[in-house]
């Protein structure tokens, strides 16, 4: 209880001394942005995972997307995917969603090449993602799998803030709404191609930039209170 009481950036803080690895010593090392700021001078990181499945115990990772947002803005020339590679058979059900082979996995770079310049984009920024289990799940469980620390970072959810924007316009939520491609062509956003991790990373910011102008369209939105807890 206690410890979720403290700020993110005291627990980064605790990290920081408890880490012996030297990539968790440097992602630890940048503070965490202010509660207190508005989100618009915040550094935020728009990221996406595919993964051979939804359980970061039993499944891997097999690609990222991410696209930084700075000033309010969406920064294009940001943007980055790298393809993880993957020993394990692919699942056909998972393979069917997101393209990717079981050849396509073993051409990418191992996991422990990719990680350390994936937590350098996001040291010192905010992470933005929609559903936060499986990209916090997954870094999770390879933080701990490779470094023995456990992965900490101040996080915004679309989905959840799609469930607060809709609840305050009373509208009704059904099971499939808060996808993030249904909220997509709710809000009329551009169509990419789905569960590819750019594009997915892509429109996770988009919808983000709408989302935040529906909650406060005039006021200063602090950072804090978009946050998810």
């Amino acid at each position: 209880m206690l410890d979720l009481l403290r700020s993110a950036d005291k627990r980064r803080q605790r990290a920081l001394r408890q880490a012996s690895h030297p990539v968790m010593q440097s992602y630890l090392s940048n503070p965490f942005p202010s509660e207190k700021v508005d989100w618009k001078s915040a550094p935020i990181i728009s990221l996406d995972f595919e993964t051979t499945g939804l359980n970061p115990r039993n499944h891997q990772l097999l690609s990222y997307g991410c696209i930084e947002i700075s000033s309010g803005a969406i920064v294009f020339g940001s943007a980055r995917q790298e393809r993880i590679r993957s020993d394990a058979v692919i699942p056909e059900s998972s393979a069917v969603i997101h393209g990717i082979t079981d050849d396509a996995a073993r051409a990418g770079r191992p996991i422990k090449e990719v990680l350390p310049e994936l937590l350098a984009r996001l040291s010192g920024k905010l992470l933005l993602v929609h559903y936060k289990p499986i990209e916090l799940g997954f870094l999770d469980a390879v933080c701990r799998s490779l470094y023995g620390s456990p992965f900490l970072i101040p996080t915004i959810d679309t989905l959840e803030l799609a469930q607060r924007v809709l609840k305050l316009r009373d509208y009704g939520v059904g099971p499939n709404q808060l996808r993030l491609f249904n909220l997509r062509d709710k809000y009329g956003l551009p169509r990419y191609s789905a569960h590819d991790s750019l594009y997915d990373a892509i429109t996770t910011a988009e919808l983000f930039l709408v989302l935040a102008a529906e909650i406060s369209p005039k006021e200063e939105l602090r950072l804090g209170q978009l946050l998810s807890r």
